[in-house]
């Protein structure tokens, strides 16, 4: 199981999560239960009505973005 101790969230990314109104718990729910999808830099989790395009970086998620879908 993940924790917010597992993530490094850009500065982006975190501006997004305020924007979009998804919060770290959100992110968390997308990595665990998401469909992934493998990107150009990356991978890209969707969930519900909302995505996360990360990267791992050994133990860690790399949270490069996130967005509403739609």
């Amino acid at each position: 199981m993940l924790t917010e101790n597992d993530l490094i969230i850009t500065k982006h990314a975190q501006e997004k999560m305020h924007i979009e109104g998804i919060s770290v718990s959100q992110i968390i729910e997308a990595l665990e239960r998401g469909s992934k999808y493998r990107q150009t830099d990356g991978l890209l989790a969707v969930h519900s009505y909302y995505s996360v395009a990360y990267k791992i970086i050994g133990a860690k998620y790399l949270i490069k973005t996130v967005f509403t879908n739609g």
